[in-house]
């Protein structure tokens, strides 16, 4: 197969770097461009994360002599040189806005980890599974960006993954509305224990932002296209706590959820309907989609963030303790990893999906 040239904006970050480890023998995707800040720009890519590389892997041997390039001043050499890139800064968010839009506007698809886009109208957020339809969007936004090859696609939130898969395919039921509360790892900060020691055993009951993209932005996914915009839906109705808790990896939720009057499924129900659960990604069969999208644990100590975190490369949602509640109809807990189907992969899964519904094209 004749692969994507592939570049990672913002390659010497948490997530860029899993972003670099993900192109590794990837069998579409030929990481061919790594952007950074001018502090990283002109160095060979292992010399511009010396010290701190995060990962648990070593660095890729193909991204190791890789000169990295300047994210903000090379746009044009860099869409000349790639099918797409991924984006995953570290700026504010009305520059983050900015630079992919002025990508987007060289002619080069961007597919962005960051939030700056998210609640942009025409740019779709997608979870495959859950709203591909909404890449249609697309068509309207090169329109107004003035562009044939160019666009922007996002990701949502990293620890939307822990729950809304979960509810999503029990939305038929009439589900009301869910109170949720996130338990997320350090590395959604981009930090690990050695660079914030203050996290060991400790739980901070806030994360900036965070409560508001919980409850706001599966309203985005399960909206529907008019006019050439994203209309979020109506509900179901989120309400959500967020924590910093002490784990490098791996977002936990602990989900109540309720349904409208005599909709309410059994749990016998629901563990069929999240066993039956697959979408476009596994319909492509996307060499990043997990077979078995949610995996149900009986177990009343599963899912665990260190055993489970992991489940089919770290793209498969993890639930259990699924059961009967007080005030609730049901509650239960779920996992996903926040750097894998989270962040990266989740990215990567929807370039996949870009690319096998044509809306990238090599050059």
């Amino acid at each position: 197969m004749n692969k994507y040239k592939v570049g990672i904006i913002g390659g010497t970050g948490m997530v860029g770097q899993r972003f670099v480890t993900l192109m590794e023998n990837h069998p579409w995707f030929d990481l061919t461009v790594i952007a950074a800040s001018p502090r990283s720009a002109g160095q060979t890519y292992e010399q511009a994360v010396a010290g701190r590389w995060a990962m648990t892997t070593p660095i890729p041997e193909q991204a190791k002599s890789l000169i990295v390039m300047n994210a903000t001043e090379d746009v044009e050499k860099i869409a000349a040189a790639v099918d797409f890139v991924f984006c995953a800064v570290d700026m504010k968010k009305d520059e983050i806005r900015a630079l992919e839009e002025t990508y987007a506007k060289a002619e080069c698809p961007v597919v962005s980890n960051n939030s700056a886009h998210r609640w942009t109208d025409d740019v779709p957020m997608v979870v495959p599974e859950i709203n591909p339809e909404h890449i249609n969007v697309i068509a309207a936004q090169r329109k107004r960006l003035g562009t044939k090859r160019g666009f922007i696609a996002v990701k949502s939130n990293c620890s939307l993954q822990s729950y809304v898969p979960a509810l999503h395919p029990l939305k038929k039921y009439g589900l009301e509305s869910a109170l949720v509360c996130t338990y997320q790892a350090i590395s959604g900060a981009g930090k690990t224990f050695e660079r914030w020691p203050e996290m060991v055993d400790n739980c901070i009951p806030y994360i900036g932002g965070e409560e508001e993209k919980s409850e706001q932005e599966p309203l985005k996914l399960w909206g529907e296209i008019a006019d050439g915009k994203i209309v979020k839906a109506a509900g179901p109705a989120i309400t959500a706590q967020c924590f910093r808790v002490a784990c490098q990896d791996g977002h936990m939720a602990a989900v109540f959820m309720k349904f409208k009057d005599g909709r309410k499924p059994s749990i016998e129900q629901i563990k069929a309907d999240w066993a039956n659960f697959s979408g476009r990604a596994q319909e492509l069969e996307l060499p990043s989609a997990p077979k078995q999208f949610l995996h149900y644990f009986e177990e009343d100590n599963r899912p665990q963030t260190n055993l489970d975190r992991n489940t089919e490369n770290g793209m498969a949602v993890c639930l259990g303790r699924l059961r009967e509640d007080s005030q609730y109809d049901y509650k239960f807990v779920g996992l996903s990893h926040n750097t894998l189907r989270g962040a990266a992969g989740g990215a990567v899964l929807l370039a996949e999906l870009l690319c096998a519904e044509g809306y990238i094209d090599r050059k």
